[in-house]
């Protein structure tokens, strides 16, 4: 007996340790960001962000989210805390969070800021390429304990990624325009992950080499580049034109063709886990493109 009790108590102590275990990652900002245990309060500063956290397997933890995050369903149910325009502080204190996981690109610095003074540990999410995602799964399996379950997601992820590039990659070279917005045009360059799916599909983002991330662009220079396909999202009311503004140019190569294709553009910018259904959307639509060409 006594020695079944030594045993028991001796394994207590070596797993209590690991339970309250300090963890440490880093974000993509470059910051070493170091919980005293796992997050069991967290406060989702992005849709993708809610997204990557219930693929994780910390739904269960996420106390305050951003609006729009509005999947998985269960996301619907959580309380929100803003906007990316304002921020409810007084109800991000009143939730106590033990951790707040922003998105640098969509949160302004007054807004993160004011987080920062909330005393909360802060990590960084800006997934910029697709494999982003599978390491960010990894890394918020880890701030949340559920390791497990994180690392599973982020190989199925690969997994279908993988399967997509061996079919689509080496494919003959398309040349593609992708419009986020008509009103005036904007675009999105080489620093957007959407253009590492452009790469994956064997395709070429005309606008890759700009600057900034979500450039406006003129209608002239679409038009000089003389795109093969252009993409745009589905058109949500009578007065979003998306990529009909294109139709009357008609010695563009895309128009001539045929080629203006709309997609769910929500699977293919928000860094999340349903990105490979928008890359095979993508892929399917370049491929399209190609058998439309003259034989």
């Amino acid at each position: 007996m006594i020695k079944t009790l030594n045993a028991i108590l001796f394994a207590s102590a070596a797993i209590a340790p690991a339970v309250q275990a300090a963890v440490t990652v880093v974000d993509d900002a470059g910051n070493r960001v170091t919980l005293q245990q796992p997050a069991r309060r967290v406060i989702s500063m992005a849709p993708h962000v809610t997204e990557l956290l219930f693929a994780a397997g910390g739904g269960n933890r996420i106390v305050g989210a951003m609006n729009f995050s509005d999947y998985p369903e269960a996301a619907r149910r959580i309380a929100l805390i803003g906007s990316s325009n304002q921020i409810d502080m007084e109800r991000a204190v009143a939730l106590k969070p033990d951790l707040l996981i922003v998105w640098q690109s969509g949160n302004t610095a007054r807004q993160l800021e004011q987080l920062r003074q909330l005393g909360v540990p802060v990590f960084f999410s800006e997934p910029r390429r697709l494999d982003d995602v599978a390491t960010s799964l990894t890394r918020f399996g880890q701030l949340l304990g559920t390791e497990a379950v994180a690392q599973q997601a982020a190989s199925n992820y690969r997994a279908q990624i993988a399967a997509l590039a061996a079919r689509h990659s080496k494919q003959p070279n398309v040349r593609v325009f992708y419009q986020i917005w008509d009103k005036p045009v904007y675009t999105l360059s080489g620093d957007h992950m959407v253009s590492d799916a452009i790469r994956l599909c064997g395709g070429e983002n005309i606008f890759a080499g700009l600057k900034v991330k979500a450039p406006s662009v003129s209608i002239e220079a679409v038009m000089q580049a003389n795109p093969e396909a252009i993409f745009g999202d589905l058109q949500h009311g009578p007065d979003d034109a998306g990529i009909t503004i294109w139709k009357p140019y008609k010695t563009m190569t895309a128009v001539a063709r045929g080629n203006l294709f709309t997609l769910n553009s929500e699977l293919l910018t928000r860094s999340g886990p349903r990105l490979p259904q928008g890359v095979a959307q993508l892929c399917e639509r370049i491929e399209t493109a190609r058998q439309r060409r003259p034989k």
